[in-house]
């Protein structure tokens, strides 16, 4: 059986042996907008529980948009152009819109990226900067939640007359689903506050997981932080596997998004009768799979679905390495997993980034992992917990030796977008 995994800009084709493959598990067929940019001005004209944005936008007097970073491909060359033009026809000067881009705690973005995110005549036209979560003097200090989490975020955007944020509903490992309040914690929150929400407290509640939402306390938290900044408006879309706009949703924070993830739900789910020996999964390609910390996310969609003791397979690009500097030293300061997660328990300890190891060391505990990239080398992935191979129909073989004729191989092309679960 011949199958394209999404690895880099290019995919992977692997020949499997088809008498063992539970799969091909994908996203349920969605129609295409025929007209995705039509669709967003009708969404930002009757939007979702909120007034239209032209008449939000009537008297204000600059407005601040939120865009992901280049970490996810979201459509902003079709969600920017009608929301401006809508801005601009309300008496908002383009010089007093700011384009800000939610990186959160990654590198900023910069260059031939601003083309590629959001179009050249935008890139060129308008004020775009990064957020920069390591940056203490560019936030605000809004307060502590009741679960004690200081609330920083960017300036731009608290002193912002008009705050509007734009983003995509996808699974995500541990809010449940990306979007609607995700762009501004911790899309602009600043490192004070991600450590603490993106702490161990929160992060090992067995509802921190990806596609749960109520209970969730990493979702619950960072709705509440979003609250406390404030937000007039979102645009968010839904995307099919070839990265085609199914589902535009605009208007309230909370009430547009939760419509999305009820769409998405509909469509991300695929059920599995029982538990396989072995997943072989991807990172769903550029620009998710780029570096080893976003790449993990490729591992976690595969638990719900591979035994303990099983193995999971990953592609993945890597073509940008392990990732942060801060990522890096967490690595080399933990390669004893179960012995890092008793540290980070200790609040005299931590890395930024040190989150993303927490979630591989529930990786590794319940499986093991080889992977298949060009990225990194051999000694470099074998220090990451993994086990490098040469390719995936090599990985396999090995595997069906290890579990036996009975073996079972579970095949996610797309990684994280899909939503396994044991039926």
């Amino acid at each position: 059986m011949r199958i394209t995994l999404d690895y880099g800009r290019t995919g992977m084709d692997v020949e499997l042996p088809a008498d063992r493959v539970v799969g091909p598990l994908a996203i349920r067929d969605a129609t295409p907008l025929a007209d995705p940019q039509a669709a967003i001005t009708r969404a930002m004209e009757d939007p979702i529980g909120s007034r239209p944005l032209a008449e939000i936008a009537n008297g204000r007097r600059n407005a601040c948009i939120l865009v992901c970073d280049i970490t996810r491909p979201v459509p902003n060359r079709l969600i920017l152009p009608p929301m401006l033009r809508t801005l601009e026809a309300r008496g908002i000067a383009r010089k007093d819109v700011l384009i800000l881009i939610a990186t959160g705690l990654h590198r900023p973005n910069e260059g031939v990226e601003l083309d590629e995110m959001l179009g050249q005549d935008i890139a060129a036209n308008y004020r775009v900067e990064n957020h920069h979560g390591k940056n203490k003097d560019e936030h605000d200090y809004l307060g502590e939640t009741p679960n004690g989490v200081p609330v920083y975020l960017d300036k731009r955007y608290v002193r912002a007359d008009l705050k509007i944020t734009t983003g995509l509903i996808e699974p995500h490992l541990m809010a449940g689903y990306s979007g609607g309040r995700k762009v501004i914690c911790p899309g602009i929150a600043g490192l004070d506050t991600v450590k603490v929400w993106h702490g161990p407290r929160f992060l090992e509640h067995p509802k921190a997981d990806c596609g749960i939402v109520e209970g969730n306390p990493v979702h619950e938290e960072n709705t509440r932080i979003a609250l406390m900044a404030g937000c007039d408006f979102i645009v968010n879309v839904c995307l099919d596997g070839q990265r085609r706009v199914t589902w535009v949703g605009a208007g309230d924070m909370i009430k547009a998004w939760e419509s999305g993830v009820r769409f998405v739900e509909g469509v991300v789910k695929a059920p599995v009768r029982e538990a396989v020996d072995v997943v072989v999964t991807s990172c769903a390609g550029y620009p998710l799979d780029t570096t080893w910390y976003q790449a993990v996310k490729g591992l976690t969609g595969a638990l719900p679905i591979v035994k303990q003791g099983g193995t999971v397979i990953l592609v993945a690009s890597l073509s940008e390495g392990l990732g942060s500097p801060e990522f890096q030293r967490v690595l080399e300061e933990n390669p004893d997993l179960a012995a890092f997660k008793k540290r980070i328990l200790d609040k005299d300890y931590f890395v930024m980034d040190q989150w993303q190891l927490e979630e591989m060391a529930k990786v590794v505990a319940r499986c093991r992992v080889k992977v298949v990239t060009t990225g990194l080398p051999p000694e470099t992935l074998r220090r990451c917990n993994v086990e490098p191979a040469a390719s995936v129909e090599q990985a396999v073989a090995e595997c069906l030796v290890r579990y036996g004729p009975q073996a079972r191989v579970a095949v996610i092309p797309k990684g994280p977008y899909v939503l396994p679960y044991l039926a």
